[in-house]
């Protein structure tokens, strides 16, 4: 089959780079400008995750189903003394302009009350340190989105010229508008800026390392050509997606950063591969015909065979990634399926691309790609890169590599255990967090918002914990009592009727909502009973329902994932030692990859280095991504290393003999592989959204960890120690294998 398909790509070549242009140009379009003018960054959401049916979740429906309110924006006054005098006239003309915007409801600020800051109702509004106050613009209810968006945007702009308007009485004074909407609008053009600079970083130090690996830039840019590509349809299946069901900001990032490290990895093995079959041919025909460099018979064949094996390597490599993402698709979180099923759209993408453009890019080059790049000619850079990727010697420095192993396999498979549990230790006090504005830099404007309003206006801000009660004012009333006599609150505000429910503030004695104080205050709440029905949400409440639907999915997810593995080796290999060694390995270099994040980000080792402020802990849905995707990562490797040792096996070569030149063949393309997607993610670090730093950087150790320690030391070790039972499988199971084998 995939032989068939070389062939065809090699006759159209031309028709195949040309449909890829036109659906490339058509990706970043629709991407860009939207089916019906709404672009795909327009379309994202953002806000905490939330798990669908929890108790959280019911408490917050509750209490939108029952808000009346309209959006809101609020202007924060810093350096201003709020009893100057003439202050309250030099703000009415902001008032009246507030005030005349079409959907304004209501303008407030503490010195348009009777007797200004001196009413006890502005002592919300008034800072703590009294060197401040609060301007709070409110819009009508049940507005249109469109009108919503055109008021919020006039607010936002008069509200931010009032500092000037002060300017004369008080000099020094600054201002600050923020709300919902600008926090969340933060976040959205965040997410734009890291991709982009993400992009800017990795896509040029990707392509300095494959032209370093191939010694020139030609065969370089075939990989870099169906990562392009993949981006764009990426994008344009992203947009797709977010007719269908809700996609989270970080989604974007998460899923493109997956498309362009996978599709340059698999570019990599079909260009390596066509390099390796077109020496091998063109050493067997005396390099006649070389004048040709398309079309012609070798040109034609290596493309079959590069087909038939990196061709059939790459679609299982995709689909064991594929299955692992989908994984995802189990969980109940809205932001897990969303990643899951933009995660699957996107490989299937990346795949494509690999398996159609890259060959047909290749054909067109036909010949030259046998020549020795520009690189290669360099004296001293030929010789420090002449054990990279594309070298076609059957000995070299990974040969040298596994025989070494090979001598002392029982003590290499030792330290690299002890190497993985040490560096997976962190992960024993793992938290989890769910944020918002903490996700952001600590210079934006939206977070500094967020921060000074709890810091000095705290009786304006919301209480941590919400608790919806489904019973009358009074007798909600007598039970903030017991709520208030709790050991880890601090103070409950007044119950107030919210429909047909009770509303209830509980403030934890905390001043961080998400952390394990006000985690322990919501599960004393929820040990109350108090005789009617209540729900208790809020940050904390949200993080401990999304980690109970993480525990929920995680044995489905598991054995999903765990079971589809095991067939797909087992087809490939015929063993069922093999299948079980690597999802045993894979779960330690994953732990091990956990246990950095850890460190790093929870722990705040490299806040410095990479720039973030800790939030004590990691968020929620990150884990659950780091695992699929590392593991579908991890597998990509195992396939890349495991296929050339059964080619290997399979042409009679001894068990040693076949892991030492396996991982010779293998080695070079799984390093230069792992160097390249490692930039990848590396280059989404750089960006300042937190969720995508932990994420990219999460990617990159367990890649680094997977590439260098697993598959270099600890799995040539452990096949060298189980020798001929690598390949050992009940005899039930062998004619299962016979009659289903996957094989070139």
């Amino acid at each position: 089959m995939f032989a068939r398909l070389g062939r065809v790509v090699a006759h159209h070549p031309r028709l195949t780079v040309a449909v890829w242009l036109v659906l490339a140009v058509l990706g970043y379009a629709t991407a860009a400008v939207g089916v019906h003018g709404e672009s795909l960054f327009e379309r994202l959401t953002t806000g905490e995750p939330t798990a669908p049916g929890s108790e959280s979740q019911e408490g917050r429906d509750i209490l939108a189903q029952a808000d009346e309110a309209g959006a809101s924006l609020t202007l924060i006054l810093s350096d201003v003394d709020p009893s100057t005098p003439g202050l309250d006239d030099a703000l009415d003309p902001a008032r009246t302009d507030l005030a005349a915007i079409p959907g304004v409801a209501s303008v407030v600020d503490p010195l348009a009350l009777p007797d200004g800051v001196d009413n006890p109702a502005a002592a919300p509004l008034v800072a703590k340190d009294g060197d401040g106050f609060l301007v709070v613009v409110e819009l009508e209810p049940g507005l249109s989105d469109s009108a919503e968006g055109h008021a919020l945007a006039e607010v936002e702009e008069r509200l931010g010229a009032v500092p000037d308007d002060l300017e004369d009485l008080a000099p020094d004074v600054t201002g600050v508008v923020g709300g919902t909407s600008l926090i969340y609008s933060a976040i959205t053009e965040q997410v734009e800026t890291d991709l982009r600079t993400g992009e800017a970083i990795a896509l040029p130090v990707a392509l300095l390392i494959m032209v370093v690996v191939f010694g020139g830039f030609l065969a370089a840019s075939m990989p870099m050509a169906g990562a392009f590509a993949s981006i764009a349809g990426g994008l344009a299946a992203l947009l797709g997606l977010s007719y269908v069901m809700t996609l989270d900001s970080s989604v974007v990032n998460v899923v493109t950063v997956l498309g362009l490290g996978l599709s340059i990895d698999y570019g990599l093995l079909i260009v390596s591969r066509f390099r390796e079959e077109l020496h091998r041919l063109i050493d067997a025909d005396g390099g006649r015909a070389s004048r040709r460099r398309r079309g012609d018979g070798s040109v034609v064949t290596a493309i079959e065979n590069t087909m038939a094996t990196a061709g059939r390597t790459v679609t299982f490599s995709a689909l064991t990634v594929a299955i692992s993402i989908a994984s995802l698709l189990v969980f109940t979180p809205e932001i897990l399926r969303a990643i899951g099923a933009a995660g699957v759209a996107v490989v299937l993408v990346a795949v494509l691309t690999a398996l159609t453009l890259v060959p047909a890019l290749l054909v067109m080059t036909g010949r030259r790609l046998a020549r020795p790049g520009l690189l290669s000619r360099v004296p001293v850079i030929a010789n420090i890169f002449s054990g990279a990727s594309d070298v076609v010697t059957e000995e070299g420095r990974f040969s040298a590599l596994a025989e070494r192993v090979q001598r002392h396999p029982w003590w290499v498979m030792l330290g690299a255990l002890v190497v993985l549990g040490t560096l997976a230790i962190p992960l024993t006090h793992l938290e989890l967090r769910s944020s918002t504005t903490q996700l952001l830099p600590a210079g934006s404007t939206q977070r500094e918002f967020v921060e000074t309003l709890a810091a000095q206006y705290p009786a304006s801000t919301s209480p941590a914990i919400t608790v919806v009660a489904e019973t009358s004012l009074e007798e909600a009333t007598a039970w903030a009592d017991d709520i208030a006599d709790l050991d880890h609150v601090a103070s409950v505000d007044p119950p107030t009727p919210v429909g047909s429910y009770v509303a209830i503030g509980v403030r934890p004695a905390t001043t961080d909502g998400g952390d394990a104080v006000a985690r322990a205050a919501v599960e004393e709440i929820r040990a109350l009973d108090p005789g009617f029905p209540t729900w208790v949400t809020g940050q904390a409440a949200a993080q401990i329902d999304f980690s109970a639907a993480l525990r929920s999915g995680a044995l489905w997810a598991a054995l999903i994932v765990g079971l589809a593995t095991f067939v797909l080796l087992f087809l490939m290999t015929g063993s069922v030692v093999l299948p079980v060694k690597a999802l045993l390995t894979n779960l330690l270099s994953l732990a091990a990859s956990l246990g950095v994040l850890v460190w790093a980000f929870q722990d705040g080792h490299l806040e410095g280095l990479l720039g973030f402020t800790s939030t004590g802990g990691i968020e929620t849905f990150v884990i659950a991504l780091v695992i699929a995707f590392g593991f579908g990562l991890a597998m990509d490797y195992e396939v890349f290393l495991l296929s050339r040792i059964k080619e290997l096996h399979d042409q009679g070569a001894s068990d040693n003999d076949a892991v030492r030149l396996g991982l010779q063949r293998s080695g070079r393309i799984i390093t230069s592989a792992a160097a390249i997607i490692i930039v990848v993610f590396a280059g989404f670090v750089a960006g300042q959204l937190l969720v995508i730093k932990e994420v990219g950087f999460a990617l990159a150790v367990a890649v680094l960890i997977d590439a260098t320690i697993v598959r270099l030391l600890l799995v040539p070790a452990t096949m060298t120690v189980l020798g001929h039972l690598n390949w050992w499988s009940p005899r039930w199971m062998q004619r299962i294998y016979e009659r289903l084998a996957i094989t070139h």
